[in-house]
């Protein structure tokens, strides 16, 4: 697996299989090849990609920090979501 995360403070913001093409232009992230989706806010700027990687099983966007030293670490300002009563 592959994951995406945010420079600025190393929030895992998506997970890709490793035969997932992920081209990380200027200004954003194609992602398939054909394409199949455009990542508009993320951009070779502001992402670092870490390959060769396993998520652990409750993997959730901006759940877990990823870096090369330490890992996969919980994100210390993450909230459970919670959900409504369907009442």
């Amino acid at each position: 697996m592959k994951t995406l995360i945010k420079t600025e403070n190393n929030w895992s913001l998506y997970i890709f299989d490793d035969n997932e093409v992920l081209n990380i232009g200027d200004d954003q992230i194609a992602v398939g090849e054909p394409v199949t989706l455009y990542i508009g806010d993320c951009n070779s700027s502001n992402v670092t990609l870490f390959e060769n990687v396993t998520p652990p099983d409750d993997w959730c966007g901006c759940k877990y920090l990823y870096t090369a030293e330490n890992g996969w670490e919980l994100n210390p300002n993450w909230v459970e979501p919670v959900l409504e009563d369907p009442e």
